[in-house]
């Protein structure tokens, strides 16, 4: 198949397609919070520090959101299935070495390398969504799907690893992804491959620097969760982060022969306004996963297991959201919808930061968790096709890297900054004469009610975005391309 943007309809397997995209969407996601519910297992059997468990977590999403532009170039330029095959192998590797895991170390430095085998196959999944399904009723299913396996991965993995924790072992969490890898493996041969003619060099240099930079970035405000934000070692590493944040830019507009990214694309409206929100809005998403979790084991003493299950209606939003976004965009645009989700997310969270410790299912977490995760639901579709549309063919697996690092790094990052904001005030409030559990409970509240402001700002944020007019395409081709995917009107 030649480098075009679409596959003839005859040529394509559209549900087996699918299937494979679904798939790959919901184990990618599903990574990111499967291992919530099970940290206090991995504690306990493995001797973690408190701050060394926080990297189970930050390191899959650090170097997810790291190399998940390297990941999307890399779709461009060898082809969806075989890059596929590449992440699949990557991705059931890792995991298998993981829930082999004997150290701290061991298992941390699996979940990095699943990061890099998920930054692999998130951008394929999009790219392929993008350039593979028809523009119009067919793609907007198929968006929808994509959208909504991604939120339900998410949000059904702290069910999921509830179960397989308490009734098998928290090695589970990671084990089970092996088959699902083979099976997926094997149904990726309906992938069309996508090759382009010329292939151009990888942007190594601008991978590197991208990466470290994110990195610095990121480690300096998880310090600030021990330390102050004035204290020497912080500082170095957000000065360490703005220099080479700083030089990759400067490296991508004029020192890199192919860039890993095209600064051009973010000059177009649509795309700067939808990876910015979505930076804001997986922001607050993080951080309601992993601090109601925490609440739920730490404050309520649920069992893992029971974790799980009250997460269901978080599961069940997403869902319903995402399927119902995907027929409401056409109609609406994506202003309307993101600004509405996203304040209705932030409802959901204001609501949850009101927890105390005599909280019930019913009274505490129901209500909270359908709110918010109908109103981030909502946002994930729109944000998915603005990003896209409009982007020049050899270009789609940039533009599905730039969208998927934008949620990954905002998720880790908003979750470093919300458990800073959990230290400070739980320290705060065991100063002041509360109980050890009192100030435990407040400190989640108090980051919560900070996702909350994250969820404000990205609803402002959204405003920049299109009604319901098309917007005109991204005025920056690729050398060589004649082609761009057409703008998303999804159904």
């Amino acid at each position: 198949m030649r480098e075009n943007g679409t596959a003839s309809e005859g040529a394509v397997r559209y549900g087996w397609v699918l299937a494979v995209v679904v798939a790959v969407q919901f184990m990618v996601t599903l990574d990111a919070s499967v291992v919530n519910v099970a940290l206090a297992a991995m504690r306990e059997d493995l001797g973690f520090s408190e701050a060394g468990l926080l990297w189970v977590v930050n390191a899959y999403t650090l170097v997810f959101g790291g190399c998940l532009l390297l990941g999307g170039r890399i779709a461009d330029l060898y082809g969806r299935r075989l890059v596929l095959w590449w992440g699949l192998g990557l991705f059931g590797v890792a995991s298998l070495a993981g829930g082999l895991a004997q150290s701290p170390s061991q298992l941390v430095i699996a979940r990095a390398v699943q990061g890099l085998g998920a930054a692999i196959l998130a951008p394929a999944a999009l790219t392929i969504v993008t350039t593979c399904f028809p523009a119009g009723a067919m793609r907007g299913k198929a968006l929808g799907m994509w959208s909504a396996a991604g939120s339900a991965g998410g949000a059904a993995g702290v069910l999921i690893g509830g179960v397989l924790t308490e009734y098998l072992d928290w090695r589970w969490v990671l084990l089970i992804n092996v088959p699902v890898v083979v099976l997926a493996a094997v149904a990726g041969r309906t992938v069309p491959d996508g090759r382009p003619e010329r292939r151009s060099r990888l942007d190594v240099g601008g991978a590197l620097l991208a990466t470290t930079g994110l990195a610095a970035l990121v480690y300096g405000v998880v310090l600030t969760g021990e330390d102050s934000w004035t204290s020497p070692l912080t500082l170095g590493m957000l000065g360490a982060a703005v220099v080479l944040l700083v030089g990759f830019v400067l490296y991508e507009a004029k020192g890199a022969r192919n860039p890993l990214v095209r600064l051009g694309l973010f000059a177009h409206r649509t795309v700067s306004g939808a990876n910015l929100t979505m930076l804001l809005l997986a922001s607050g998403q993080f951080a309601s996963f992993y601090f109601v979790s925490l609440y739920l084991q730490q404050v309520l003493h649920y069992s893992p297991a029971l974790t799980g299950v009250a997460f269901v209606p978080f599961c069940v939003g997403f869902i319903v959201a995402a399927m119902t976004a995907s027929r409401l965009y056409v109609r609406t645009g994506p202003r309307v919808l993101v600004t509405a989700g996203a304040l209705v997310g932030a409802l959901g969270l204001f609501w949850f930061s009101m927890i105390g410790t005599d909280g019930t299912f019913l009274a505490t977490i129901l209500g909270p968790s359908l709110v918010t995760s109908l109103g981030i639901g909502a946002c994930v579709v729109p944000l998915a096709a603005s990003a896209t549309s409009g982007v020049p063919a050899a270009d789609a697996g940039m533009a599905s890297g730039i969208l998927n690092s934008a949620q990954q790094v905002g998720g880790s990052l908003g979750l470093a900054i919300t458990v800073s904001v959990a230290t400070s005030r739980t320290a705060s409030m065991t100063e002041g004469g509360d109980t050890p559990l009192e100030a435990l409970t407040g400190g989640y509240g108090m980051a919560l009610l900070a996702g909350a402001g994250l969820l404000v700002l990205a609803a402002v944020l959204a405003l920049v975005l299109p009604g319901r007019e098309k917007e005109a395409p991204v005025p920056l081709a690729a050398e060589g391309d004649v082609e761009s995917v057409p703008t998303t009107s999804a159904s």
